[in-house]
């Protein structure tokens, strides 16, 4: 490993894995991934543009290793996450014959992270695998915490399963060819955590923007050790999502929602709906006075000073109908009973699970906010 490089435990007994942050892991990916691949072979699960940008240097470091490194490419995007996409890639592996003792590793953003673990997790009903994630939101959010899924047409996440990954490497220098706008989408899940726990993060943060979008390395590698921290610290805690860990989803109950009704793809990223979802998530807070009013202004201006929307006039794809966002959160994983379930937030740094949210109070306040009836 690279003197500079991080490492964070992620704590759950057996299933203990350690997620490192720095630059240089992927030349050293061999070496790292060596000693969880029993049968010396891993099979790469690469987006077909990481794997262009970035496959022969990983190939390249795993054969170092004496490992066999046959590498199944998928296209990018979304549409990837999706039955037919889980049937192509399961068909791939079974024709490599890999077995038990042998290694998965997912080598790109979250589409390929979510599809690969369940993949994984599915596999011969069950098989290890490693994260080498190549997005900023991959790197602080979706590759921490074993969470594994596919989209269908009725929401995004909603066939999955939990599986831990073996090892996560969070190489900082292949966000270099990240393009910019998907630079921000990652930027969206990291002033997540400081609106959801950390008060000091987010006034950190709002100093710091510009530096970690600009890929500074002292400030991008903060915002991304202090993210994959504080997931850390919360999966440790809970994690099937009984209890605290429901709090990372800030904003995605708002976003899902917006995804669903624009259709998974480039027109709205994943990271585009979670800020605007945040944002919602203070004013809806304020409208129902349950956070300061400037405290939801405040985030407002922050997701916005980081060119990302926050508001609904800032999406092309509307207008949107508030009856259709309604239906869409009822089918997020967190309602229970059919009852609305939304995290919100008292003040910045300190969120809550929000059960029996009053479909009437919502649907007021998504008129306000220029949806159309």
């Amino acid at each position: 490993m690279t003197a500079d490089a991080r490492t964070v435990p992620v704590g759950l007994g057996a299933r203990a894995y350690d997620v490192l942050i720095g630059p240089g892991l992927l030349d050293r990916a061999g070496d790292l991934i060596a000693p969880h691949a029993r049968r010396r072979r891993v099979a790469v699960v690469a987006d077909q543009t990481v794997a262009r940008l970035h496959g022969a240097r990983l190939t390249a470091a795993l054969e170092r290793a004496g490992l066999a490194a046959p590498t199944i490419a998928v296209p990018p995007g979304e549409a990837s996450k999706s039955w037919e996409g889980l049937a192509a890639l399961s068909d791939q592996l079974l024709a490599l014959e890999l077995d038990r003792g042998d290694l998965i590793a997912a080598f790109g953003g979250g589409v390929v992270g979510d599809l690969a673990g369940f993949a994984a997790a599915i596999y011969k009903r069950g098989i290890d695998f490693v994260q080498i994630p190549t997005t900023l939101l991959a790197q602080v959010d979706s590759s921490v915490g074993g969470k594994t899924a596919i989209d269908t047409p009725r929401g995004k996440n909603l066939i999955g399963a939990f599986h831990q990954p073996r090892l996560v490497l969070a190489d900082l220098d292949v966000l270099a060819t990240l393009p910019d706008r998907e630079m921000r989408a990652g930027y969206a899940e990291i002033i997540k955590y400081g609106l959801l726990g950390d008060f000091a993060f987010f006034e950190w943060l709002e100093a710091e923007a510009a530096a970690v979008l600009a890929r500074e390395p002292g400030a991008l590698a903060h915002a991304v050790a202090r993210s994959v921290e504080m997931k850390a610290e919360i999966v440790a805690e809970d994690e099937k999502e009984a209890g605290r860990r429901a709090l990372l989803n800030l904003g995605h109950t708002f976003g899902h929602a917006l995804e669903a009704e624009v259709g998974f793809g480039e027109a709205l990223l994943h990271g585009e709906a979670v800020a605007l979802g945040c944002a919602q998530a203070f004013r809806f807070s304020a409208a129902q006075r349950l956070a300061p009013r400037q405290d939801a202004e405040r985030v407002e201006r922050a997701i916005a000073a980081a060119g990302l929307p926050a508001r609904l006039s800032d999406l092309a794809a509307g207008p949107f109908a508030a009856d259709r966002l309604i239906a869409h959160a009822g089918q997020d994983k967190k309602a229970e009973g059919g009852a609305l379930t939304f995290v919100l937030a008292r003040r910045i740094g300190e969120a809550f699970t929000a059960r029996g949210v009053d479909p009437a109070a919502l649907r007021d306040f998504l008129l306000a906010e220029g949806a159309t009836p």
